[in-house]
């Protein structure tokens, strides 16, 4: 599970076993767990345990840094 991004608190992350399904993310702080699509546009997979407020700042934070995301998510893939 390499970790790609730490801010507020939050862990953006990928397991390494997930080669065949589109581009995303997955995020933990605390209890709370969420998976958000990366391509081919943010879209959320689901949300456990975040509240309204730290939904809107998962995805702002996806979206500011959507870029390096996307390139750590391809480095991995072809490995």
């Amino acid at each position: 599970m390499p970790t790609v991004l730490r801010v507020k608190g939050f862990r953006f992350f990928f397991y390494s076993n997930e080669n065949f399904e589109p581009a995303h993310i997955h995020i933990e702080k605390g209890d709370g767990n969420a998976k958000v699509w990366l391509t081919p546009k943010l879209k959320e997979q689901y949300f456990y345990g975040f509240t309204t407020k730290e939904r809107k700042e998962i995805l702002e934070i996806i979206s500011n840094n959507l870029e390096s995301l996307l390139n750590s998510w391809n480095e991995r893939s072809e490995r």
